[in-house]
């Protein structure tokens, strides 16, 4: 069965339509869509920024300025065009306790190392090592990243209580928010069947902020969460102690936000690349996510990463080149200098409808339908991932998923080994081994072999199975032991060069073949020694 790629769940609710598009920059149509799509980022991107350095007990132009500086630099050298890089929900909740104990300044230098961290793994090209996460796991990622989008946007349903305790809407002002919300849905739903000459999005926000503001309609709007207003960011070196006491406190703290980084930034480059019908460079993504997070830190921001949603709102506007990246990033700032005014009058529900309409556009709905249909472990994984995501964050639920996967993959391989036996005609019988062996399947290897009833001599042929590791060396080592035990010859054939000098006591046991296999095993260990060499 063809297993439905992430490009057909985003392809059906319209994010992917303009998949396969080769824009041109000379093209004055091009442009216009480029421009407006990062306008609707940055539209976007504001509360997003000013809610995410809430979380973390930073000032909101810490958030905004890390959103545009980190958005700015990925654009213009990340590795996937089109993709949105800024202040993230899952890099705010780890900063909090960091901002709480030792302050803002600690904050600062810890994202200046997390970014060094993140150039580092880009040099070292560690960023391929995300090839190995599984698709099930990449479906739980993005579902439980829509869940988190979708349950991010509800504390825009709260107001202001009694002793300035957030309360839940009731009566006519919740009425009246998910009326503006629903509004908003439906233009962006609506207006693609029109026109594309504007992107839906920002069609939504423009027309709903107008009825609102027109109509003087009491709602939160997003001067009610802070004011943007602030002057360029200024160069700023973290004012910490420059010894180890202070490496410490920071160290730690740095590896979790670039490993976190890494991870949502990869994924999401995945994701849009799928989307988009176009791969990007891991490595180079690693790279300039490092020189953001670096640059920012030196400039009074709380760093980040690549977001899912701003990701997602950019491409369904049209956005396919690096133009509308490095356009979202200049808007924000011209927010922040001249035009916050105007922008603190957008009303909070145009907003959270658009990102509902993200969630409904990232959420792998088809998921849901072949739950049924694909392997029970790969099932078991898509909900684990999700959940874990929604209960912790995506870095810990994409590294358990992974794990869980290689666990259920090595426990198949492991009930994979059997033999067949046959006789030859002077008598000796043959073990015909069939699957990899390997420390998982080591104890049912010994089971195939029955001392008391072989003959004098026996040979077991690995010409169908695979010496993977140091455990299936000794496991092969411990069987011709029994063997000489008990007085009977043992012979081995089709085994590799490789293993013919790793082997200590069998060795003398290999019969050459000019059929043997040529590959390496993953660990050069001698038996008698125990000294590990290098890898084959």
């Amino acid at each position: 069965m063809t297993k439905p790629t992430l490009a057909a769940f985003a392809e059906r609710f319209s994010i992917a339509g303009l998949k396969g598009m080769k824009p041109d920059l000379c093209s004055p149509q091009c442009i216009k869509t480029e421009v407006l799509s990062g306008l609707t980022v940055a539209l976007a991107l504001v509360p997003e920024a000013v809610a995410f350095s809430f979380v973390a007990g930073v000032h909101p132009l810490v958030g905004l300025y890390a959103a545009f500086i980190v958005g700015l630099i990925t654009a213009l050298i990340g590795g996937r065009p089109a993709m949105i890089s800024g202040a993230t929900g899952a890099l705010a909740v780890v900063m909090v306790s960091l901002v709480a104990r030792h302050g803002i300044e600690y904050l600062f230098a810890t994202v200046v190392l997390m970014g060094i961290l993140q150039m580092l793994a880009g040099v070292l090209h560690l960023g391929k090592f995300i090839r190995l996460v599984p698709h099930p796991v990449m479906l739980g990622f993005v579902n439980g990243l829509a869940i988190v989008i979708f349950l991010a946007q509800l504390t825009q349903f709260q107001i202001a209580g009694p002793d300035d305790v957030k309360v839940w809407m009731t009566g006519w002002p919740l009425v009246t928010m998910l009326g503006l919300v629903a509004l908003t849905m439906g233009i962006i739903w609506g207006m693609p069947k029109l026109t594309t000459a504007v992107p839906a999005p920002l069609a939504g926000i423009a027309i709903v902020a107008g009825i609102v503001i027109f109509f003087g309609i009491d709602v939160p709007r997003v001067g009610d969460l802070a004011s943007i207003k602030g002057g360029l960011p200024s160069f700023h070196i973290p004012t910490v102690s420059l010894d180890l006491n202070t490496l410490k406190i920071i160290f730690p703290y740095a590896v979790i936000l670039a490993a976190i980084g890494l991870i949502e930034s990869l994924l999401t480059l995945n994701l849009v690349g799928e989307i988009t019908g176009k791969g990007g460079g891991t490595s180079q993504e690693c790279v300039a996510q490092g020189v953001a997070n670096t640059v920012t830190g030196f400039f009074g921001g709380m760093g980040g990463c690549a977001m899912i949603g701003q990701s997602m709102i950019n491409v369904k506007s049209g956005g396919r080149t690096r133009l509308s990246g490095i356009v979202a990033a200049l808007f924000l700032l011209v927010f922040i200098l001249y035009a916050s005014g105007l922008i603190e009058q957008i009303p909070l529900a145009a907003l959270v409808g658009v990102m509902f309409m993200v969630v409904i556009g990232t959420f792998a709905w088809q998921s849901l339908k072949i739950l049924r249909r694909i392997p029970l472990t790969d099932s078991f994984v898509m909900i684990l991932v999700t959940i874990v995501t929604v209960m912790s964050d995506l870095a810990i639920a994409v590294v358990v998923g992974v794990i869980v996967s290689a666990l259920a993959y090595a426990w198949s391989n492991a009930t994979r080994i059997h033999a067949a036996k046959v006789m030859t005609p002077e008598g000796a019988r043959v073990y015909q081994i069939e699957g990899p062996l390997f420390f998982g399947s080591i104890e049912g290897f010994a089971a195939l072999f029955d001392l008391n009833d072989d003959p004098d001599v026996v040979i077991v042929d690995f010409l169908n199975s695979r010496v993977v590791d140091q455990s299936a060396l000794q496991a092969i080592e411990a069987l011709a032991s029994k063997y000489e035990a008990v007085g009977k010859t043992l012979q081995l054939r089709h085994l590799s060069h490789d293993c013919h000098q790793l082997l200590n006591k069998a060795g003398q046991l290999m019969i050459d073949s000019d059929d043997d296999p040529h590959y390496g095993v993953a660990v050069d260990y001698s038996i008698k020694t125990g000294v590990f060499g290098g890898g084959h």
